[in-house]
């Protein structure tokens, strides 16, 4: 296959940070000033989100990793900058490690409004920071095989972003608290199998007809095909601490996209596993991270869920040298090593038990790699 038939897979990526009080180490609302700043410099590529301590950023449609790593470099920096300038710091974890949402505010919008309204204090809660990357699509039919597919493989990329340990001031036993956090929301989770895009689109009819949502936005799974850009939305990551480990996760997820495209013009197809049955290795990802093993449905057994991260890498190989993303790909080494976000955190925390340490250590890794 000709390096131009994976053009059309261009990455977008999204990032939630918290904004945090230097003195207090707790999150904080920057009242949008932060975000009011941030939109001089890069217009609605820096967001306010539900939650006043939540910066939202997202890159331009970027045509390769390089060009993802550049923007959200620029981006990253742009929100240490700003915020400092205001007296503030900004971080990048799935959860703050002792902060209540109780304490926290929301930013008055009337899409914000209405989801408190209708989830109470499912939604009030809800404050965690995510990862999203878009991979572009030549084509919604195109998009919804893809996504079928591509179900399979979302535990073990979740896995290596883990990076949400703590939760108000507990020690949860979790290496992501942050997806269990999101799970009291309806339409969230591993997707079902679509037949085709229609039967995805007569989905989504029957929710607005019944008033089950307004838009199709409010479908808020791991992966979804987007209801208004021609891409798949991978969501089931936690923010990472450092950007080499968002751009690893945004190049394997292109990675595995353009792998299952090439498998299609081969006419083969990749086996399509049930929501039940990837549900088991989200759990253990979500729980375990990399230490612990996952389901290898294929032989149907247990196995270490190191050495199926490594199976991943073998199955994208072939493609990686036509996206250009051989180096980003090649820092999942380097997680597998010294531990993901969630195993950093811990580290610190065990030295000498101090909460207020962990917030410090994801505050310096913010840039790191900047």
């Amino acid at each position: 296959m000709v390096n131009t038939s994976y053009k059309h897979f261009t990455i977008g990526v999204e990032e939630e940070y918290m904004v945090i009080d230097p003195i207090t180490r707790e999150l904080k609302s920057h009242e949008q000033k932060i975000v009011l700043e941030g939109q001089k410099i890069f217009g609605d590529k820096v967001k306010a989100e539900m939650h006043q301590a939540v910066v939202e950023v997202g890159t331009d449609i970027c045509k390769d990793v390089e060009e993802a790593f550049t923007d959200v470099a620029n981006l990253r920096k742009s929100v240490h900058d700003i915020a400092n300038s205001l007296g503030l710091w900004v971080g990048a974890s799935g959860t703050h490690p002792f902060s209540h949402w109780q304490k926290q505010l929301i930013t008055d919008h009337a899409r914000y409004n209405e989801i408190v309204n209708e989830f109470q204090d499912a939604a009030r809660s809800n404050l965690i920071f995510g990862l999203h990357v878009h991979i572009g699509m030549e084509s919604r039919e195109m998009a919804i095989h893809i996504a079928n597919s591509a179900r399979y493989f979302l535990p073990h990329v979740f896995a290596l972003s883990t990076n949400s340990p703590f939760w108000e001031g507990r020690l949860t036993g979790y290496k992501s608290y942050r997806t269990k956090v999101f799970e009291k929301f309806p339409r969230t989770g591993i997707p079902d199998l679509f037949n085709s895009i229609e039967d995805y689109d007569n989905y989504v009819k029957m929710l607005i007809k019944t008033n089950c949502i307004d838009n199709p936005k409010k479908i808020w799974w791991d992966l979804r095909v987007h209801p208004v850009f021609n891409t798949v939305e991978f969501r089931i990551c936690d923010i990472p601490l450092t950007i080499d480990d968002t751009i690893a996760i945004a190049a394997i997820f292109q990675a595995i996209c353009a792998k299952l495209y090439k498998l299609r013009a081969q006419n083969l197809n990749f086996m399509m596993y049930s929501r039940a049955l990837i549900n088991e290795n989200k759990f253990r990802a979500s729980r375990y991270g990399l230490e612990g093993n996952m389901i290898d449905f294929g032989k149907a057994e247990e196995v270490n869920t190191i050495s199926l991260i490594y199976e991943l890498l073998d199955f994208i190989d072939d493609v990686v040298p036509h996206l250009g993303s051989k180096h980003a790909i090649g820092h999942v080494h380097k997680i597998i090593e010294s531990g993901t976000g969630a195993d950093l955190q811990l580290k610190v925390f065990e030295k000498n038990g101090s909460m207020i340490d962990v917030v410090d250590h994801i505050r310096e890794s913010f840039l790191k790699g900047v």
